[in-house]
């Protein structure tokens, strides 16, 4: 008998090279004529959101742009564009960027509309108002964040919350991989593998897991395992580029519903502490987290090595779920992806307080196949470091 559950996802999805020079034509079925464009200075002065620009100007479409997001979503930084938001008037939010562009503005379309602070809607279902119209464009393939219910936050004592609603799912999840092609390979490899990662965490999941975000992580996994390496040594191969992207977003629908785990719990507290980026934060872990996991996601680990390895299918259980952990670790070998916390600066003696913080992240914690105590926590970080 298959469990019950809920499955959300965005309205509405356009999925092809070039798509934000369309975002004009998308914005005026809003009717809104006062937008706000959520973005970042080196995403902005890269060129990355002159398409989307000169499309809403096309339009007649006034645009107010918010290009002080800054990596990991500082609150202080959402909480400044609120209020810009606000004395504008904006009718609607439009963002290109990375995962914490994409967050920072799904808080500001919510924030906006709404009576609500920032910390009363931190934790699962609590933001329960209006927001305004909402258009996500993504310049990575790695966080999918352009359709999940989720926003991260760095709070000021650099912990990380999530603001977890339906309502933060936008209207428009729009998919353009020549947002892609400039990416350096370092960034390419860490948010590959970051979208790899959410796809593993859906599968695996203790909690919601359901046959849809099943499907939507095997899919997501077969695209990204077979291109990230691609992507990684031909930056412009828009066919690999967008390959990556969809199975960017599968992975990001297939956690939506079924929750991340400990290699995001784990993962956290490096990029507040450190200020490293997500996805290279998650990669840094991932491999001792799955070692660590092995004992009760064997079945599971076993289940999707044929993705990645054709020999798995006349191996043991066991010899599967083995092949599938090499798989991930052959993958972050050949994307150069740093091998040790040491190589991004992390000490022995800052391993108890990353190991403190992890165990705040309960919200993750409880979706993992194997509980994580504070000792399993330092001997996961003791082993990357």
């Amino acid at each position: 008998m298959v469990a019950s559950f809920t499955f959300q996802a965005p309205s509405n999805i356009l999925f092809q090279p070039g798509a934000t020079r369309k975002v004009g034509e998308l914005i005026a079925h809003f009717g809104a004529r006062r937008v706000m464009l959520v973005t970042g200075k080196i995403v902005r002065s890269a060129g990355l959101t002159a398409g989307a620009e000169a499309s809403m100007a096309a339009a007649g479409i006034a645009v107010s742009v918010f290009e002080d997001v800054l990596a990991e979503s500082p609150s202080h930084v959402v909480e400044t564009a609120v209020t810009a938001c606000r004395a504008d008037r904006i009718e609607l939010v439009l963002s290109i960027g990375g995962g914490s562009v994409l967050d920072t503005a799904k808080l500001v379309a919510y924030l906006a509309r709404t009576p609500d602070r920032l910390d009363d809607v931190y934790g699962v279902g609590l933001a329960k108002g209006l927001r305004l119209p909402l258009l996500l464009a993504p310049t990575t393939a790695g966080t999918g964040s352009e359709v999940t219910p989720i926003a991260i936050v760095t709070t000021p004592t650099k912990q990380k919350k999530g603001v977890v609603s339906p309502v933060l799912i936008p209207d428009w999840a729009i998919l353009d991989a020549e947002l892609t092609l400039s990416l350096p390979r370092s960034v390419t490899a860490a948010t590959g593998i970051d979208a790899m990662v959410h796809a593993i965490e859906a599968y695996t999941s203790k909690h919601k897991k359901n046959p849809l975000s099943d499907q939507l992580a095997r899919q997501a996994l077969d695209l990204l395992s077979a291109n990230v390496r691609r992507v990684c040594e031909d930056g412009q191969n828009v066919e690999a580029r967008s390959k990556m992207l969809l199975g960017s977003m599968l992975a990001g629908m297939a956690f939506a519903n079924a929750p991340v785990a400990a290699v995001h719990a784990l993962a956290y507290p490096i990029g507040a502490n450190f200020n490293v980026p997500h996805g290279l934060s998650n990669a840094l872990i991932l491999l001792q987290v799955l070692r660590f996991n092995l004992p009760a996601a064997r079945l599971l680990y076993a289940e999707l090595a044929p993705i990645f390895d054709s020999r798995a299918a006349d191996r043991s259980i066991s010899q599967r779920a083995a092949l599938f952990v090499d798989g991930m670790a052959a993958i972050c070998r050949d994307c150069k992806i740093p091998l040790s916390l040491a190589d991004v600066g992390i000490g022995a003696q800052d391993l108890k307080k990353l190991a403190d913080d992890a165990m705040k992240q309960t919200r993750l914690l409880v979706n993992n196949p194997r509980e994580v105590r504070f000792e399993d926590a330092l001997a996961i970080y003791t082993e990357a470091q």
